[in-house]
Parts: C-alpha cells; sequence; structure tokens
C-alpha cells in the first residue's frame, strides 16, 4: 500500500481518540449525572475497499488483525462481507459498538475518575443541592478543582447560611480557607455563589471581578491624608490620614481644598489661610466624589502636565464643575522645556469639561505639537511659580 492510503482506513488509535476528545467534553458524564438511559455508541469504520484484497492483501490483513475481537474487549465489532471472485468474500469490521457505560469507561481507562466524580456529587447533594445542576452540566471543571472541592464547597456554604451584618472576607470562619483561597479561587466561587445565591445577596451592578462587592462584603475603606496649611492644628495634628467615608464635613475655618498629585509637593505646600492640601494620587481624585461638602468649598486641582493630568482634573471637575486649576496651561509647560520627559501611554479621549487655556495645552500633547508623549511632571515645575499662581488666587 502506498503511504497515502493508510490514513484513509480507520484504526483503533483513531476511535479511542475520537471517543477521548468526547469525554474531555464532559457529555458522557453529564448523561450519567443526569440518569439519561445509555444509547449504545455506534462509530463507522472506513476500510479497504474490495479491490484492495487483490492489490494490497498484506495491508487488509494487517488492519482486520488490529481489530481482533481478543485485542477489544469492551468493543462489539460488527462485520461486513468484502471481495468477489478473484479474492473471495472476506468478513471486514464495518462499525464498532460500545454496549454499555462500563465498557467505556474501561475503554478510557477513567472508571476512577468517574467514582471521584460521582462521590463530589453525592456530597454537594446531600449540602448543597443548588449546586447539582452547575456540578452536571460542568463535569470537567468540577474534575479540574477535585482537591479543592471541599473548601469551595464549605465556602460558599459558609456564605450562603449566613445571615448578620456585613463582614469583611476576613472573618469568613472555614477551615482551611483564608483570603488567599479566595482570591485564588475568585472566578469559579463568583459562578457557583451566583447559582446559590437569592437575588438580593447579589449585588448586580458590582463588577463579578470584585468578589467582596458583588456578595456585599464589606471593602476596604478609602483613605485620604490631607495637611493643614497653616492656622490651628486639629486635635494636635497637622496632618492626617482619614477614611472617605467619615470625611463628612471639612475641619473648622476651611474655605479652600487643594488637591495635589505629587507627594513632595504636597508636603512643601505653602501655608494657606483657611486651606487644606490633599494628596490626590493620579486617578485616585475619585474618591473624592465621596465628600459632597467640596461643593461649598473653593477646590483648587494641580497635577502633572501631561494627558493623564488633564484627564484626571476633568474626571474631578465632573464631580465638581467648580474645580479650579493652576500651572496647567502651555506657558507652564514651555517655560519647562528642559525638564519634560516621555509619557508612557497617553491618553486621547475628549475631554469637555477643560477651560480654553486647559484644552490648548491639552490638545497640543495629543498632537504632538511640542513632541512625542511630552511630559512635565509636577515636581519639575520651578516652585516660586507655584507661589507666585498661589497669590494670584487670593
Amino acid at each position: 500500500m502506498t503511504s497515502h492510503q493508510s490514513p484513509n482506513w480507520t484504526t483503533p488509535q483513531a476511535v479511542l481518540a475520537r471517543l477521548h476528545k468526547r469525554w474531555n467534553t464532559g457529555a458522557y458524564l453529564t448523561q450519567l449525572a443526569d440518569e439519561a438511559d445509555w444509547e449504545p455508541i455506534e462509530i463507522p469504520l472506513r476500510g479497504p475497499k474490495a479491490g484492495d484484497i487483490t492489490r494490497h492483501y498484506d495491508d487488509v490483513l494487517a488492519w482486520a488483525e488490529s481489530w481482533a475481537p481478543s485485542a477489544h474487549r469492551h468493543l462489539r465489532i460488527e462485520y461486513r462481507r468484502l471481495g468477489g471472485r478473484l479474492a473471495g468474500v472476506n468478513d471486514v469490521p464495518d462499525r464498532v459498538w460500545i454496549d454499555d457505560r462500563e465498557d467505556l469507561w474501561r475503554l478510557l481507562g477513567v472508571t476512577p475518575t468517574v467514582a471521584r466524580y460521582q462521590t463530589l456529587l453525592t456530597s454537594t447533594r446531600e449540602s448543597l443541592p443548588a449546586l447539582i445542576p452547575w456540578m452536571i452540566a460542568h463535569p470537567m471543571q468540577v474534575l479540574q478543582r477535585e482537591t479543592d472541592w471541599p473548601r469551595l464547597q464549605a465556602t460558599i456554604r459558609w456564605i450562603t447560611d449566613y445571615r448578620g451584618a456585613a463582614v469583611y472576607l476576613r472573618e469568613l470562619d472555614v477551615p482551611g480557607v483564608d483570603t488567599k483561597f479566595i482570591e485564588r479561587h475568585r472566578a469559579i466561587l463568583t459562578t457557583l455563589l451566583e447559582h446559590c445565591l437569592a437575588e438580593d445577596r447579589i449585588d448586580a451592578e458590582a463588577v463579578r471581578t470584585d468578589f467582596a462587592a458583588r456578595f456585599r462584603f464589606l471593602r476596604k475603606p478609602a483613605y485620604l491624608r490631607f495637611r493643614l496649611l497653616g492656622g490651628e492644628p486639629l486635635a494636635g495634628f497637622s496632618e492626617l490620614t482619614v477614611r472617605a467615608d467619615e470625611f463628612t464635613a471639612p475641619p473648622p475655618g476651611i474655605t479652600t481644598v487643594y488637591v495635589i498629585e505629587n507627594e513632595t509637593t504636597y508636603l512643601a505646600f505653602p501655608d494657606q489661610p483657611h486651606s487644606i492640601v490633599i494628596q490626590g494620587g493620579g486617578y485616585a481624585v475619585t474618591q473624592l466624589s465621596a465628600l459632597p461638602w467640596l461643593h461649598d468649598v473653593r477646590l483648587v486641582y494641580w497635577g502633572d502636565l501631561d494627558t493623564h493630568g488633564f484627564a484626571i482634573l476633568d474626571r474631578l471637575r465632573r464631580a465638581f464643575p467648580h474645580t479650579q486649576s493652576i500651572l496647567m496651561n502651555r506657558s507652564t509647560l514651555l517655560e519647562h522645556r528642559g525638564q519634560w520627559v516621555k509619557e508612557d501611554t497617553p491618553t486621547h479621549q475628549p475631554l469637555s469639561t477643560l477651560t480654553p487655556d486647559e484644552a490648548d495645552a491639552y490638545d497640543s500633547l495629543v498632537d504632538g505639537e511640542f513632541g512625542h508623549n511630552v511630559r512635565l511632571e509636577q515636581e519639575r515645575v520651578r516652585f516660586h511659580l507655584l507661589e507666585d499662581a498661589l497669590n494670584e488666587l487670593r
């Protein structure tokens, strides 16, 4: 037989590969768990034609012997008549059948795996029956997590049973389960909890990747760091870090709030009457939206002179339309040409809240008017320009 003909005849290995491929989809285990009636599996075989007996007799014989029943105890082989006047009539394999599940498990070598899957189903059916439909539909995902399944199940049971006030994930009390385990298995726990919990136990507005928020656990609070710029210390402190949700009013006598990007500039910020300075820290300025009292004070932002600096200003101004900026203009940028660096990943989004001067500088940065990805960091701006800007504000 020429080499190109061999692949046309179905080998035992090809049949086994086909069955393994279907096993890997989980379909056989799903049928088992669903208690579906077993339907014998029929697989037609591609084999030699009549003319092959005379032309390639040895190859036909070898192929037929590869399907000897003694070598395939878990298959039933059905034959067809093949031949004619020249070669005589012969029986050759035509199709194979798998008549029961146990034969399929033995053929695939998965009998112990099936038993373990059934054990997991049994234990879950007793303690968390709501999970059973998912386990039936996704048996291979269950087996992939076989080692962790008891802890996953216990975690879900604890959460579904808990009825007290909101707690932190750290307070979830299951043997062998800690916050690292939950983070490592966050995706599967999210999927399973969505099958088990009532709708009112799930925050549909929270993204699925935020496990704590989605399942109504307490989250790490946002903190804000601020300095009093002169005047009387607050309870003896000139600088404090406070929880954003508890920062419900300005310190006594404060009428102006400065929001600054850079920590060193924040620490060196000049004294100003009736003022505090908050370290904004990039897009962390969004935390300021939790402080409604900022609507009632003068709010001044100063950030890096790059595209993201303007995007942060735009975001702050969307929450507080009265926000002013200082030193975020073309003249400040050009005065420090020797201090420019590269902005790694500039943004090009439209920013609708910028003033004409701000928009002029932003558009020039986006368009590359000054060069490719130009950036002037806040700490590189000469300090006397800050003092001048503050004097102008006063």
